[in-house]
């Protein structure tokens, strides 16, 4: 089993609040009002804090609760560069919000094959995974090489070694890859295919999920009270925090503690 010594967890002290100028939302049930791109939020202080951080869904920005960018952030700011702040003006900005953008990706992927080198039964396929590791890591190490790849096209550089992974842990349970399930009450999804599946507003109290396939699942909304995800696959803190769940859900230790709004 690889360590990965790249940080994939948002670090909010050690970024310059990318995420609330660098992206765009309209008013919704998730966001209280619009905000375009490139435009501070309304709640961004001049410390780069959200100054209502401890009652985000209490004022109607629900949205941001659900978001991580998988340590993206902070690697942006601190390593390409030193510390500065788009509020130094545009001709720091622009490319900052680039990158920052093009490093979401790269890092979300590098959660995924990190879980690879983390899993034992994994191991026929890790120096695989570690080799994908650096390739992508790599990217992170300048503006340039980050603008030089097309990060659209690297999701179809990991998949296969990421399907190995499924094949060698998981597997062997219901086909619902890129299924409609949204709404649906299930419960034996113990290595299931859930891929890409939708499961907005699902009711999965109780559900055994261990080593269930959830990469790219949409989990908004679904009821994982009492549910196991112990051993689930690629689980991101994104589809967590969009769901339900409370004390009795259990939850991939890499993820670190529940949710704060599920109590």
């Amino acid at each position: 089993m690889t360590a990965l010594p790249i940080e994939l967890r948002a670090d909010c002290s050690r970024c310059v609040g990318l995420c609330c100028v660098a992206s765009s939302f309209s008013r919704s049930s998730e966001f209280a009002f619009d905000r375009d791109f490139g435009t501070p939020c309304r709640n961004l202080q001049d410390d780069h804090r959200c100054a209502i951080h401890a009652r985000l869904r209490t004022s109607g920005m629900s949205g941001c609760t659900t978001y991580d960018c998988f340590g993206a952030g902070q690697r942006v700011t601190q390593e390409l560069y030193g510390g500065r702040s788009w509020r130094e003006g545009p001709a720091v900005a622009e490319p900052m919000f680039a990158d920052f953008w093009a490093a979401q990706s790269v890092h979300e992927l590098l959660w995924y094959v990190s879980e690879g080198l983390e899993r034992v039964a994994a191991g026929p396929v890790q120096a695989r995974l570690q080799a994908l590791a650096d390739e992508l890591d790599a990217l992170m190490s300048s503006s340039a090489a980050l603008r030089a790849v097309d990060v659209l096209a690297l999701p179809a550089l990991v998949q296969p070694a990421l399907d190995e992974v499924v094949a060698l842990v998981g597997g062997g349970g219901p086909q619902h890859r890129r299924a409609d399930l949204a709404g649906r009450r299930l419960t034996e999804l113990r290595g299931a295919t859930l891929r890409g599946a939708s499961l907005l507003g699902a009711d999965l109290r109780g559900a055994d999920l261990r080593e269930a396939d959830l990469l790219g699942a949409d989990l908004r909304g679904a009821d994982l009270r009492g549910a196991d995800l112990t051993t689930a696959l690629f689980v991101t803190p994104r589809q967590v925090a969009s769901a339900h769940g409370d004390a009795t859900t259990r939850l991939p230790s890499r993820l670190g503690a529940p949710p704060q709004q599920w109590g």
